[in-house]
């Protein structure tokens, strides 16, 4: 296994140019995968309120939803940093609650770190939450837990005012010890400008290629959603369709009866006769041949 990614890893990256490659992972199944392929860093996003649970927003995401996600992904990875999101309320309502629940991502969820949003008015609570020996991730841009503020998910930071605030915004979180930035949904010119400004590394989504790395929705780049086309997105596969033709295959072969086949089946490990009184029940079941017997793992032969 590759060493270990941390936050000093993400740094030193930033420094010599390697752009970081992130991606979010919701379940042990897809960390492990993701993982394997080389993501740096899997983001526990509260994205999931969206892909997994099927909400609208990601503000119903509660903070147990959060920590069960977490504790699931950090399971499934090895080599890739994780990050896991506080949710909408978990930390606006103060510092010392938002300290608390990040410190449950880390101890019940087993992040390496947070992510929350919000700029220089949250300059606070990211140094509260450092001070905590816990490193903090920004969120600038489009931020999808005030989507009601921005008058839904809008690009950012369009003129100059608003570009200018997103920019102190960056160096206040900055200056607060956060140790990277997702910048969401800006024009790239304004990322660009940001990416350079700062001495740590800028993840960019929707925000050009000069930011220090790349983070998408995996259930995105995978093509699971083909109803979901923002012009940020590119598929670099199309689930939706292979596993809708994979399930139609199963279920087909299960109403022909074809599924399962004998090679799918199990066998007994000598003739047993049933003692029902059927006629049928009385038949011998054939013993299983030489070869087929299991291990003590399901369905894994020896």
């Amino acid at each position: 296994m590759k060493d270990k990614v941390t936050i000093h890893t993400l740094k030193r990256f930033k420094q010599i140019g390697q752009k970081i490659c992130m991606v979010t992972a919701y379940d042990a199944t897809f960390a492990h995968i993701l993982d394997q392929a080389g993501a740096d860093v899997l983001l526990v996003g509260d994205s999931l309120g969206m892909v997994v649970q099927g909400h609208d927003s990601t503000l119903p995401v509660t903070m147990d939803q959060m920590v069960y996600h977490c504790a699931a992904v950090t399971r499934g990875a090895r080599r890739a940093h994780v990050v896991g999101d506080l949710p909408f309320m978990s930390y606006q309502v103060s510092t010392q609650e938002a300290v608390r629940n990040a410190g449950r991502l880390v101890s019940e969820g087993g992040v390496g770190s947070i992510k929350l949003e919000g700029g220089a008015e949250f300059a606070e609570t990211v140094r509260a939450i450092t001070r905590a020996s816990i490193p903090v991730m920004g969120h600038l841009g489009l931020t999808p837990q005030s989507v009601h503020k921005m008058g839904g998910y809008v690009v950012q930071g369009r003129d100059e005012e608003q570009a200018r605030r997103i920019l102190d915004d960056a160096l206040a979180l900055e200056q607060a010890g956060a140790y990277a930035l997702v910048l969401e949904g800006v024009p790239m010119d304004l990322a660009r400008a940001v990416t350079q400004s700062l001495t740590i590394p800028t993840i960019g989504i929707g925000a050009g290629v000069d930011c220090d790395g790349q983070v998408l929705v995996c259930y995105d780049l995978l093509g699971m959603n083909p109803d979901f086309k923002p012009k940020f997105v590119k598929r670099y596969a199309n689930l939706h369709g292979s596993i809708t033709e994979a399930a139609g295959a199963y279920f087909a072969e299960v109403r022909q009866g074809t599924f399962p086949d004998e090679d799918h089946s199990f066998k007994a490990n000598k003739n047993i006769r049933l003692v029902a009184n059927s006629p049928a029940s009385r038949a011998e079941v054939p013993a299983a041949t030489d070869g087929e017997k299991m291990g003590p793992i399901y369905g894994a032969p020896v």
